[in-house]
């Protein structure tokens, strides 16, 4: 049992037939007070999982045009709290992240509209304890941040989902923190499907940079780092170099270099493929 009150936060699940994986991200959800999951897959065995957990199913799907899916879930589902938690099937609150969030709504109540939450990469089975960290503003008050519209619509590798851009802030001088505790994020759990992955996620991160259509960072260093950095020819060997060496990823051993290694890939991928359109022009 937890040694805190159940906490008066509304976690979005989003998934997509991913029934397998669903187990230990729900079970490490108990002490929140509402679950949702949100499929599109169809997927018997996802419904049976998180009902087996005690979480509430609903069924998703896209219509080709905004919002898509996590806006959706904001604007539709039958949320019984301000604040929601978004978390992947690939993703595990721990404990500790879990303690901080209860801290969070104990006495006054958080003292910001949202929170970025950090998470570690699994890769091959280990847990990488340096290297490269996923950072999401995944835990918001709903009325402060949405998720906002972007010209992707018919891109390459665009899908049902919200890309890789955070949600924006609904008015001026909305408050952001950052929960020092980390979840685990084990999303390459099988390589090959991660490249596969990752080879669409490139194709919509090059046309995202051809239209220029990335919205801003809510926050204003992250925005300006990304566009510099997005502008270098050289961003796959930075991004290797990053992880591997200015993050002390080789500390993890060969797991922590082939996850630096993959990460360079992605971005030469990018590089590569908008050169592709530009020469085509």
């Amino acid at each position: 049992m937890p040694d805190h009150p159940v906490i008066p936060v509304s976690v979005i699940i989003v998934t997509k037939g991913e029934g397998a994986s669903l187990s230990p991200t729900l079970a490490a959800l108990a002490s929140f007070d509402q679950i949702i999951v949100v499929d599109s897959g169809g997927d018997a065995d996802t419904f049976a999982v998180a009902q087996s957990f005690g979480a509430d199913i609903v069924a998703y799907t896209w219509n080709g045009a905004y919002p898509k899916k996590r806006q959706w879930c904001l604007d539709h589902l039958p949320l019984a709290h301000d604040w929601v938690f978004f978390v992947d099937a690939d993703e595990i609150v721990t404990p500790e992240l879990t303690r901080a969030i209860a801290d969070l709504f104990s006495h006054d109540g958080p003292c910001a509209d949202g929170y970025f939450v950090r998470g570690r990469y699994v890769w091959g089975g280990r847990v990488l304890r340096f290297g490269l960290t996923n950072n999401k503003l995944a835990l918001f008050n709903r009325h402060a941040f949405m998720f906002p519209v972007v010209d992707d619509l018919g891109l390459p590798g665009m899908g049902e989902i919200e890309g890789h851009y955070q949600p924006v802030a609904k008015k001026p001088g909305a408050r952001i923190g950052v929960l020092a505790p980390m979840l685990t994020h084990d999303a390459a759990a099988d390589p090959t499907r991660w490249y596969e992955r990752h080879e669409r996620y490139a194709q919509w991160e090059a046309g995202m940079n051809e239209r220029g259509a990335w919205p801003a960072d809510p926050v204003i260093w992250r925005h300006r780092l990304k566009r510099v950095f997005r502008a270098l020819p050289a961003r796959g060997a930075v991004a290797f170099l990053y992880c591997y060496v200015w993050k002390c990823g080789f500390l993890d051993g060969g797991a922590g270099f082939d996850f630096a290694r993959a990460r360079g890939w992605y971005y030469r991928r990018i590089a590569a493929l908008s050169r592709r359109a530009f020469n085509a022009q």
